[in-house]
């Protein structure tokens, strides 16, 4: 089932240093543009949804080529204005080996979608026409402009029937010295909002200050989600566990809690290629799948399969469509395909 899928957050420019080279090192950057609402909004588009971002770029030549290139990724545009001259960015260093990938973050504060009034958005004609609406945890780090405005679209969707999605994604760095503390109360007002959350045990234990005896993530997890859906009234909890198996090699195994139930995918393991992105990957697979009413079972196992790949493309964005998930999950032929 087709739906109308939103996300409100920034469009970055992400700038890599090719190869394995350092910033110190390297003298050539290549560029794309990206963001978790991006990420989400193509994904989703790729799986048959109409997929839109809610944003302001710069009035430049920069914000010119951010809105091809969202374009190009199947977003409709039509809620993204156009305010400023500044664009946020993060410069990537692949890591190799002992060495872990690095990225740093450039100008966020002063970018033309977190510096924008309220006046550059229609909140209430945009809740008329989505069904769902995506929020992360790192755009509501960003200021109290932009977290006011988060939680004013999140009520308005919610007033005209839409559902709420929020990936809770914290960020130590961006929330500073006793971040935890400046972020609960906020955090609680979008979990109280939402009709579907992207979070695990820590963001139970650290953000929301929940206590369990349990020694081991998975008990963690089974002790705490059903307090964090009873208390905040969320209809279903999704999230990932990871084991970084060597430098390359990773696991992942995706969870669900919903109707009572907690519900596990089967663990995957799989060579990284580029990491970054993964994680919005799944949040379209668990949006897929509620949206098409998959059973729990399936819709976990898509949206795990769906990270996985993911992790086989360079760039931020998932790529791939509703048919090669399911061939995946099927344990399709990995031959060259004519």
């Amino acid at each position: 089932m087709s739906k109308h899928i939103a996300a409100f957050g920034e469009v970055m420019m992400r700038l890599q240093v090719p190869g394995y080279e350092s910033l110190a090192q390297g003298r050539t950057l290549n560029y794309s543009f990206s963001g978790t609402g991006v990420n989400v909004t193509s994904a989703v588009a790729r799986l048959g949804h109409t997929g839109y971002m809610i944003s302001t770029l710069p009035k430049n030549p920069i914000g010119d080529a951010a809105m091809s290139f969202i374009q190009k990724l199947g977003i409709v545009p039509s809620y993204i204005s156009r305010n400023g001259e500044n664009l946020g960015m993060y410069f990537l260093e692949n890591g190799f080996g002992v060495r872990p990938s690095q990225v740093t973050y450039c100008n966020r504060q002063e970018s033309s979608f977190n510096t924008a009034t309220t006046d550059n958005y229609h909140f209430q004609k945009i809740a008329e026409e989505i069904d769902v609406i995506h929020f992360c945890g790192i755009t509501l780090a960003m200021n109290d402009q932009v977290r006011s405005q988060m939680k004013s679209l999140a009520k308005a969707v919610k007033a005209n029937g839409g559902k709420v999605v929020f990936d809770c994604n914290y960020r130590p760095s961006l929330w500073g010295e006793g971040g935890y503390k400046k972020a609960k109360s906020h955090y609680e007002e979008m979990l109280h909002l939402s009709d579907l959350v992207m979070m695990n045990e820590q963001d139970a234990k650290y953000i929301l200050e929940l206590k369990t005896n349990k020694l081991e993530r998975k008990e963690q997890l089974i002790d705490l989600l059903p307090i964090v859906a009873q208390t905040y009234q969320i209809p279903v909890i999704a999230g990932t566990h990871r084991v970084i198996d060597s430098a390359n090699f990773h696991s992942l195994q995706g969870f669900m809690y919903k109707d009572n139930s907690l519900t596990f995918a089967e663990p995957v393991s799989f060579q990284v290629l580029d990491r970054i992105g993964a994680g919005d990957a799944y949040t379209s697979g668990i949006l897929h799948g509620e949206t098409n009413g998959f059973s729990p079972e399936k819709t976990v196992a898509f949206a795990t399969v769906a990270a996985m790949l993911a992790h086989t493309v360079v760039g931020d964005t998932p790529t791939a469509s509703e048919n090669d998930i399911f061939q995946a999950m099927n344990h399709a032929s990995l031959d060259l395909k004519r």
